[in-house]
């Protein structure tokens, strides 16, 4: 079983391993190849450093909003558990499965030992070009426990290019603390303007003393002034020579990590 232990306790670097698209959907790949990429993806972020790889099917392009088809499941299962069978135990496996299956992306995680989720809308609503997606607290959390995992740590998105809440006023420190107050473990926010950023990471741990994940617009560039007070960031795009889905590179990742060690 891995445990997520160091969440909170060190600078955490999470890669984006992005699927191509599965089987069932609208445009879907060769599955054997999408497969092997992510199993090579997932290598090279372990090579380079990273501390871990969040699986998800952006490839699909297209997503129900709650509930994923059965042979997305399916295959987002095969590719998670090959993923931890080939990397070591410290290297973090977690997944997020799009659009906002919560309670797939958990069944998954317990039979496939994967250590976190990475949570598109956990509390409120937001809107997504494939509708408004709401979160569903109470009825994932009794199934997260029903079903044995507990142990499988929860960050909850509640800004970024995912999600702007809807409804109300609300700040992000006031959406924090709705995620903390339901279970979530840590929280992840992203926007193209660092130094909103910054403030923002800096208020939510004030409020909330949850860890801070960056979980997107971070690149070589940027890092040492997001993570000088975030607790982590989950990259993509910088890790994939600037092609979001490209092939993870491990001298990017190398370098990237480098630099985080110097924080």
């Amino acid at each position: 079983m891995r445990v997520f232990e160091t969440l909170g306790k060190k600078k955490t670097i999470l890669g984006m391993v992005h699927l191509g698209a599965l089987p069932g959907t609208p445009f879907e790949e060769d599955y054997a190849a999408v497969r092997e990429k992510a199993i090579a993806d997932a290598k090279a972020l372990e090579a380079g450093g990273a501390d871990g790889c969040v699986v998800q099917n952006r490839g699909d392009q297209t997503f129900p909003v709650e509930h994923a088809d059965p042979t997305v499941v399916a295959a987002m299962a095969d590719i998670v558990r090959a993923i931890d069978q080939v990397t070591g135990p410290d290297f973090q496996v977690g997944l997020q499965v799009l659009r906002n299956d919560l309670r797939a992306a958990i069944a998954i995680a317990r039979v496939c030992n994967a250590s976190f989720l990475r949570m598109g809308v956990f509390t409120g609503v937001t809107a997504s070009s494939q509708g408004l997606v709401s979160g569903y607290p109470y009825e994932f959390m009794k199934y997260r426990k029903a079903i044995g995992a507990t142990h499988v740590k929860l960050i909850s998105e509640i800004y970024s290019m995912h999600f702007k809440f809807l409804g109300g006023e609300k700040t992000a420190v006031e959406v924090a603390n709705d995620a903390k107050f339901n279970g979530a473990h840590a929280v992840a926010i992203c926007d193209p303007d660092t130094e909103m950023i910054v403030k923002m990471t800096h208020d939510i741990k004030k409020s909330t003393g949850m860890p801070v994940i960056i979980s997107g617009y971070t690149d070589h560039k940027n890092v040492d002034v997001l993570l000088k007070e975030a607790d982590g960031a989950i990259v993509g795009g910088a890790f994939e020579g600037g092609a979001r889905g490209g092939w993870v590179q491990v001298d990017l990742v190398r370098d990237y990590m480098e630099r985080v060690r110097k924080l």
